[in-house]
């Protein structure tokens, strides 16, 4: 009889051992972001949080550029045309560092880059990408108003054509990310022939973004009201592709999926220090990790992270293969999301009275999970996605 083979070492970072999945160019992807955030962020982003600001944000801008982070999905123009998986590698790999960070990364490339790239004209694509892909512009993306968040169909801001052929846009757009610092603001307008994406460079006059202060989530994170006053714009400036909600819609989508994955970098970032500190801390004479409670907790914050991590594996192979559905996005994003604030909440409660200082990353990824939860599409939207696909009767009415 043949000899078993033998079985490679259990791995407690990776217990089902989905690096497996990757190949060598997934991994140096994933490991150049992770070093990255390990030296650019994780060192400052506690101090950063605790004060409230995102301090020398342009020039992370342009050193996630230089590693290929900003479009890096995308095709040419300076863009990285990584796979789906990569993105989703460099995703993950942010949030565990920040929430913030990664939404700067995915406003950046799957919001306003993506949107120039998918219905713009190849002008527009050639004046912005490879200047916002290099990191040298910073881009943000205007959809959600102070009064329409999930339901954009009833945006207020238009834009109207005067007698030369300028678009004049007015109007007010809420929770913009990146808002302040940007060089460029994709803003969605209502229009005669429907709802338009307008391409708006931040200096145009009538044009402001003031940021959004007293926030209790993404702290470490750019934040802005945009404020549109008769902005006037040439001909030009309209996303010629895009009509309808379609066009924005869509850009959501490609914003999601990244979600999915990054929600569990957050999850792993806090169920590492859950481990680490149950195999430190030690109570009645032993660490708690020795304790059965603990270690029921540990591990089925294990099984969920870890099937979170392949749900978002196998939507990214759908996604290079062109078979990525929007309600497949929904069912990652409403899972994980949710999966990862409960990790974290469990974590909290391993490392009892410590989980709430910012010496350990635990507080901060949970309250920050509280805005992913909500931001580009709330728990309920989501649902309905999915109970629309499965019944076949729409519930959003």
């Amino acid at each position: 009889m043949a000899a078993s083979p033998k079985l490679p070492p259990f791995d407690p970072a990776d217990p089902l051992g989905i690096d497996d999945l990757l190949d060598p160019e997934d991994l140096a992807v994933r490991d150049t972001v992770r070093d990255w955030a390990a030296d650019r962020v994780l060192p400052h982003v506690a101090d950063w949080y605790e004060k409230g600001e995102l301090p020398g944000v342009r020039e992370l801008a342009r050193e996630l550029g230089a590693i290929g982070a900003l479009g890096m999905s995308l095709q040419g123009y300076g863009c990285a045309g990584a796979s789906a998986v990569q993105y989703g590698l460099a995703c993950l790999e942010l949030e565990a560092a920040d929430s913030g960070i990664r939404s700067l990364v995915s406003v950046q490339g799957s919001l306003a880059m993506y949107a120039i790239h998918r219905f713009g004209s190849e002008e527009q694509k050639q004046a912005w990408l490879p200047r916002m892909a290099s990191g040298e512009v910073i881009g943000c993306f205007g959809l959600t108003e102070p009064d329409h968040g999930s339901d954009p169909a009833g945006m207020r801001t238009h834009a109207k054509r005067d007698a030369g052929g300028d678009w004049v846009l007015n109007g007010r757009k809420m929770w913009i990310t990146n808002g302040s610092v940007a060089g460029v603001a994709v803003v969605w307008a209502r229009t005669e022939d429907g709802i338009r994406g307008f391409v708006v460079p931040a200096g145009t006059p009538g044009f402001s973004a003031p940021e959004i202060r007293h926030k209790w989530s993404l702290r470490a994170s750019v934040t802005s009201e945009l404020v549109l006053d008769d902005v006037r714009l040439p001909a030009d400036a309209v996303l010629p592709e895009a009509a309808g909600l379609r066009g924005p819609l869509s850009c959501l989508t490609h914003a999601r999926y990244g979600i999915v994955w990054g929600a569990m970098g957050a999850a792993r970032s806090c169920f590492e220090a859950a481990v680490e500190y149950a195999k430190s801390r030690e109570q009645f004479g032993r660490p708690i990790g020795g304790f059965q409670l603990t270690q029921a907790k540990l591990a089925d914050m294990a099984v969920e992270l870890h099937k979170g991590i392949l749900l978002a594996h196998h939507l990214g192979r759908r996604m290079d293969a062109g078979r990525l559905r929007p309600e497949q996005v929904s069912f990652g994003k409403l899972n994980n999301v949710r999966e990862a604030i409960d990790i974290c909440r469990t974590a909290r409660t391993i490392l009892g009275a410590n989980g709430i200082s910012l010496e350990y990353p635990v507080m901060r990824h949970a309250t920050n999970l509280e805005s992913v939860l909500t931001y580009e599409g709330t728990v309920e939207m989501h649902q309905l996605v999915l109970g629309k696909a499965l019944t076949g009767i729409d519930a959003f009415r």
